[in-house]
C-alpha cells in the first residue's frame, strides 16, 4: 500500500528566460575587451629633432635657388625682388664672385614650389655642391610655396 499512496508533484513549466548564461558571456566579453583595449593604443615613442637655430631675418639676404616642378632652376640674388631662371652650368658661374666677395658668409637657400618633386630639389643641392657651396640651407614657408 505504501507504493500506491505516493503522489508526485507535478512541476509547473516557467516561461521566464533564464539570464544567468547571458550575464556569464557579457562578463567574459567585457573581461576580454578590458584586457585587449590597451593593447590597441600602443604606439611607438618618435623622438622628434629640436633646433636652437635662430632667425635667418636679422642677417643679410640670403642667395635663394629654387627648383620648379619643370626641373629648372632659380635665382634670387639680395638685390633682385624677383628670381631669373638660369641652368645648371650658369649656376656656378653665377655664384662664384659672391662666394669670393662674401667668404665664409656666403649662405645660400634652396626653395621650392609646392608642387615640385622633391627629386629637383636634391638636384638643385647637387649644382650647389659641385659649385662648392658648402653653406646650404633648406627654405620653408609656413603659407604654402616658397616663392
Amino acid at each position: 500500500m505504501a507504493g500506491s499512496l505516493i503522489h508526485r508533484k507535478r512541476r509547473k513549466l516557467k516561461s521566464e528566460i533564464n539570464v544567468v548564461p547571458y550575464i556569464d558571456v557579457m562578463l567574459v566579453l567585457l573581461i576580454i575587451f578590458m584586457v585587449t583595449a590597451p593593447l590597441l593604443t600602443l604606439s611607438v615613442d618618435v623622438k622628434l629633432p629640436s633646433s636652437q637655430a635662430r632667425s635667418t631675418q636679422d642677417r643679410e639676404d640670403p642667395v635663394i635657388v629654387i627648383a620648379y616642378p619643370d626641373g629648372s632652376l632659380g635665382v634670387q640674388l639680395p638685390g633682385d625682388a624677383r628670381p631669373r631662371v638660369v641652368d645648371r652650368e650658369q649656376m656656378g658661374a653665377l655664384l662664384a664672385p659672391i662666394r669670393a666677395q662674401q667668404g665664409s658668409d656666403f649662405r645660400v637657400m634652396v626653395a621650392a614650389q609646392g608642387d615640385a618633386p622633391y627629386q629637383h630639389v636634391l638636384d638643385a643641392m647637387d649644382v650647389l655642391r659641385q659649385a662648392n657651396v658648402s653653406n646650404v640651407s633648406l627654405m620653408t614657408n609656413a603659407g604654402g610655396d616658397a616663392r
